[in-house]
């Protein structure tokens, strides 16, 4: 149930192999309470890197990630993605029982992740006040749609929410289409990388006051922050971004095209050197000459022109011809891939973005590797997702319970 840490290939330079160090993370004990996408995704980033991960779920409801999307054998493999790096354990929090668990539990982590509604953890007498109270140094994340505070803090919400709020909805499509939402928790995985990132930080802030804090992360404002300076555009010049569909407003030639063999490329010229490299490969020099053409938004004010000289010599040669020329000419472009191809891509192979681990309930399971690579302390995918309650009783013999209690806690219907 072991992967070797990035299964380096052998063109991989020698800082970057498998690494018998202890990683970054290992002593970091993680609670991870939280359900479906986000709050999970920053528990299994620590986990990628050594914290050792504990997931909690409802002993008669697990996390929904588990039903999912596909599964294979009743197993769901969102989750296998998801639960990998964690030991699964159930507890019914709103139970006396429950609660008390918690609590010992807490005493031990360094992180709790939660994403219940605002003043859910409250009514279990579970809040910050009590779990601070059992261990000072904890850090305490709370992953909701809306905040801890303000007017829609009560609210429902998912990632799909935040899409639409933040203005990412609005300007993704074509300029006469509607809005566009993304098929794939895109706000969720923003904030979950977020999640994370606040959690270090929180612990590096640990390092000098010795004592932990509240993480307040609200999904919809991690995907306002990576959709630019639209606040700032806004304030100072009144500007409203339109959907320019794959266009872009800031430079051109920027679309996708159809090759002549019926695939598709993608072509970026956000450096004007690329875009002068990219008119001259088309046979088009004489539109680098036009005064227009020396500013990205210039370019971009005359796409008609530039999209039909590059789709046109595109839409007359088949793909690889179209990459091996652009190649040569040092102008970007890459292939519209789907999973397929990226499956077997030679540059994610190079770097090994798609690892394989040995599941005890599917055999080999290929997924993606952990998200970047030290060259000391390499990250690692120990396991994939694990059964719903599965390390339940290890958990809590290890913090010191006795059959006898797992008894009464399971009597309770606590586990």
């Amino acid at each position: 149930m072991t992967d070797t840490p990035l299964a380096p290939s052998p063109a991989d330079p020698p800082p970057y192999r498998a690494s018998a160090a202890r990683p970054p993370l290992a002593g970091l004990r993680v609670l991870d309470l939280a359900t479906l996408f986000a709050g999970p995704l920053a528990a299994t980033l620590l986990g990628d890197f050594g914290a050792e991960v504990i997931k909690v779920e409802h002993p008669a409801k697990p996390d929904p990630s588990r039903g999912h999307g596909p599964a294979k054998d009743g197993a769901g493999l969102w989750w296998k993605v998801l639960g990998r790096n964690k030991r699964t354990m159930t507890l019914d929090l709103s139970t006396r029982g429950g609660r008390a668990t918690l609590l010992r539990l807490a005493e031990t982590a360094d992180v709790v992740i939660e994403n219940f509604r605002p003043g859910t953890l409250e009514k279990w007498d579970l809040g910050w006040a009590e779990l601070s109270a059992a261990n000072p140094r904890l850090v305490l994340a709370r992953v909701t749609a809306f905040g801890q505070f303000g007017p829609y803090s009560h609210r429902p919400g998912f990632g799909t929410l935040a899409e639409a709020m933040s203005g990412f909805a609005a300007i993704t499509g074509e300029p006469d289409a509607p809005p566009t939402l993304p098929p794939f928790g895109l706000a969720d995985s923003i904030a979950g990388l977020t999640t994370a990132y606040a959690v270090m930080t929180a612990l590096a802030a640990r390092e000098s006051t010795g004592r932990g804090q509240v993480v307040d992360m609200a999904i919809i404002e991690p995907i306002l922050a990576v959709l630019g300076p639209q606040p700032t555009w806004y304030d100072q010049l009144g500007h409203v971004q339109p959907r320019t569909g794959n266009r872009s407003a800031n430079n051109a030639p920027r679309n996708t095209y159809r090759t002549a063999d019926g695939t598709w490329v993608a072509v970026s010229t956000s450096a004007q050197s690329v875009a002068e490299r990219v008119m001259r490969l088309v046979g088009r020099p004489d539109l680098v000459d036009e005064p227009w053409f020396a500013t990205g938004a210039g370019r971009a004010g005359h796409s008609d022109v530039l999209d039909e000289a590059v789709g046109g010599w595109i839409a007359a040669r088949p793909r690889d011809e179209v990459l091996a020329a652009f190649e040569k000419a040092e102008a970007a472009v890459a292939p519209v891939q789907d999973v397929r191809d990226v499956m077997t891509d030679p540059q994610y192979a190079a770097l090994a973005t798609i690892t394989t681990v040995d599941d005890p309930e599917l055999g080999p399971l290929r997924l993606q590797n952990v998200l970047f690579r030290l060259s000391e302390t390499p990250g690692a995918i120990r396991w994939a997702g694990r059964p719903h309650g599965a390390d339940t009783d290890s958990v809590l013999t290890e913090l010191g319970l006795t059959p006898a209690e797992l008894a009464a806690l399971r009597s309770e219907g606590a586990l």
